[in-house]
């Protein structure tokens, strides 16, 4: 990853990044695309619930929570 790339687990509260790749298999990369999850796209994390809970996201103005494991798929460009 490069020095402005983090993955979405690790974005602070309320900051916006684009998505630049997903490392999961095909099920999952299946799974985001049906969900909305696209690369290219602005994605903000607007809570995390403790104890490796999961995150509630942002995109395309519509909310839905995932879990910690799939954050930690997605990579992103702080923007």
């Amino acid at each position: 990853m490069g020095t402005n790339t983090t993955l979405l687990a690790h974005l602070p509260l309320r900051n916006k990044a684009r998505i630049v790749s997903m490392n999961g298999g095909h099920t999952f990369n299946q799974r985001m695309q049906v969900m909305g999850i696209r690369e290219g796209q602005i994605i903000e994390i607007v809570s995390k619930q403790p104890f490796m809970g999961p995150l509630t996201i942002a995109i395309n103005n519509h909310k839905m929570t995932i879990g910690r494991g799939m954050a930690h798929k997605i990579v992103v460009e702080k923007i």
